[in-house]
């Protein structure tokens, strides 16, 4: 689609002004007083809201069940995950004066909840028959980060976290991979992106966890979005806990624990996988305003009348329609505008609309444009709306593999990085080497593992024998 909104930077000139430009413009958020902290504004939130929604109904499905633990967590219980802490510690915002006094065990802004479940399941779990737990909280955490972006990396964001206890590693480890599996189809399904999804390395690993796995998205600019995490936790967290049950043969035992966290960072993937230079392209499934009509030469009483119908008659569909009789603003103006905010579908009707039988059509991700009939609108909308949804996941998952290139030396990874894109390469998975190649390639990182066990393969920067195949890409 040609630019046409000379208020939003193009993407290829300054990519991170086009993201800001997008976040401002739209009305998605705003900046607080608070370094670091964003107001959600209707329009952003409402995003998240459709996100959540999705996500919420799927985690039921799979058993899970809703709760808030408190906000704060005493620094005395978070020092009991040395490993955890460590982790976290140049992130942690910390209270010390409570009712205009000191306290005697400072309390810690939760950065995350596995030390709060603990303490909770601690209380609910005492014999095999109370497990598997599966919990799940949709809540804001507090990072406190030097560097923040906009639903990108905030000093606080919304996210939900899963927690889930079960009796045996293999029921907790097959839990947080089939929450990876839920998290690619709300990809799939809900952000019309596609997603990588693997092991992480153990460089990349959770603190505290035993195993990490994560969804990972590309970006236009070619860089990677880690856009969601599960976990196996092992027993550290539930043995610091001091969390044990009577197992079936009347022994104590320790739970084995799962994690999963996606966060508002889903916004920003939405924003960069789809936005183009005249601002937001948004997947039918997370707009906040799937359709809106646009009412040509809107003070006539017959445009009224035909738009406040069909505006009706969408509302009754369930579609999230907006209806735009404002005679203030130029025909013009509004079509720039909805093109702004992603709108999937605007819908025009004038006088001559309502002669013809006939309305326009405007669809934001192709720019295509067509004439329905008035009386079948009401009929085609939701079919559109679909035809939408996927044609905009078919075009990400074809940028997507061709973003994709399989490399064997060095000088070939740094080469694909520095185009932009995924770098498939195998290598010994060790620390020490993959730290060099964030080195060499200033900032390369290993973002998943695609292949385990690999044969007849040599890691190009040590010369051992390669044990796994990963995806390397910058990221965000």
């Amino acid at each position: 689609m040609d630019k046409k909104n000379e208020a939003i930077t193009s993407r290829d000139v300054d990519f991170a002004k086009w993201y800001t430009d997008v976040c401002r413009k739209a009305e998605l958020m705003d900046y607080s007083s608070v370094k670091g902290f964003i107001n959600y504004l209707p329009y952003g939130y409402g995003i998240w809201e459709a996100i959540k929604e999705f996500a919420d109904r799927l985690f039921k499905e799979k058993g899970a069940e809703n709760v808030y633990l408190p906000s704060v967590i005493p620094m005395s219980m978070f020092d009991r995950e040395k490993e955890h802490v460590e982790g976290f510690a140049p992130e942690i915002l910390v209270a010390t004066i409570g009712g205009g006094k000191r306290l005697e065990d400072p309390l810690v802004i939760r950065p995350t909840s596995e030390i709060l479940f603990s303490d909770l399941y601690k209380h609910l779990v005492k014999s095999y028959r109370d497990l598997p737990k599966r919990f799940n909280q949709w809540c804001s955490v507090v990072r406190w980060e030097k560097t923040t972006r906009p639903f990108l990396r905030g000093s606080e964001f919304l996210w939900q976290e899963g927690h889930c206890l079960f009796e045996t590693e293999k029921e907790a480890n097959d839990n947080a991979l089939e929450m990876l599996e839920v998290y690619d189809r709300i990809g799939r399904e809900c952000l019309a992106i596609p997603f990588l999804k693997g092991k992480k390395s153990a460089h990349e690993t959770f603190a505290g966890a035993v195993a990490t796995y994560s969804i990972e998205a590309l970006m236009h600019d070619g860089k990677a979005l880690q856009a969601g995490t599960t976990h196996y936790l092992g027993t550290g967290f539930a043995k610091a806990g001091g969390i044990a049950f009577q197992g079936r043969n009347n022994a104590l035992e320790t739970p084995h624990q799962s994690s999963w966290g996606i966060s508002t960072r889903l916004i920003g993937a939405v924003i960069m996988v789809h936005g183009d230079d005249n601002g937001l392209v948004l997947p039918p499934m997370v707009a906040p305003i799937q359709a809106v009509i646009v009412g040509i030469k809107s003070q006539d009483e017959k445009v009224k009348e035909a738009c406040r119908g069909l505006y009706e008659e969408l509302k009754r569909a369930g579609i999230r329609v907006k209806l735009d009789l404002d005679p203030s603003k130029t025909p013009g103006w509004k079509f720039a505008e909805y093109e702004m905010k992603g709108v999937p579908l605007r819908i025009e009707i004038g006088p001559r609309d309502i002669e013809s039988g006939l309305s326009g059509l405007a669809i934001r991700f192709s720019g295509e444009k067509r004439s329905v009939k008035l009386n079948e609108i009401a009929h085609q909308i939701p079919l559109l709306l679909r035809e939408i949804q996927e044609g905009m996941y078919l075009a990400a998952k074809s940028r997507l593999e061709a973003s994709i290139v399989d490399v064997e030396t060095l000088e070939e990874l740094k080469a694909t990085l520095e185009k932009g894109g995924y770098a498939r390469m195998a290598y010994c998975g060790e620390e020490e080497c993959e730290l060099k190649i964030k080195e060499l390639t200033l900032g390369g990182t290993a973002r998943c593992i695609y292949q385990e066990n690999v044969e007849g393969k040599t890691c190009p920067v040590c010369g051992k024998k390669a044990t796994v195949v990963s995806y390397f890409a910058k990221a965000y």
